[in-house]
């Protein structure tokens, strides 16, 4: 099992503070993070599906590892708490934003 650094966000995906005539690339950005949050998605995902199929394997008395798959769940397990700690967190800051007066 290999652990993977965390990793940041390229400069290039966070949005352009500058108004919207100034420039055209605050639509891509937005499509960078999107992008960004569907692949981490999809990774929390096949990681859920790998430890739903090894509980079933030991359900069933087919695993061979009981380590790896208690591994598997607590990874799945911590992979959803951080995705969820970061919408969290993007909520709450644009329900900031949203309450601010110009």
């Amino acid at each position: 099992m290999t652990i993977d650094a965390i990793s940041f966000l390229p400069a290039t995906s966070l949005p352009s503070l500058l108004p919207a005539g100034e420039s055209n690339s605050t639509l891509t950005t937005g499509g960078a993070f999107g992008a960004w949050f569907e692949q981490h998605l999809s990774e929390i995902n096949s990681k859920m599906a790998i430890a739903d199929t090894g509980v079933q394997q030991l359900a069933a008395g087919d695993a061979t590892n009981l380590h790896e798959v208690m591994i598997n769940l607590q990874e799945a397990r911590m992979s959803l708490q951080l995705m969820m700690q970061v919408r969290n967190h993007l909520l709450d800051a644009y329900h900031d934003v949203a309450q601010m007066q110009l």
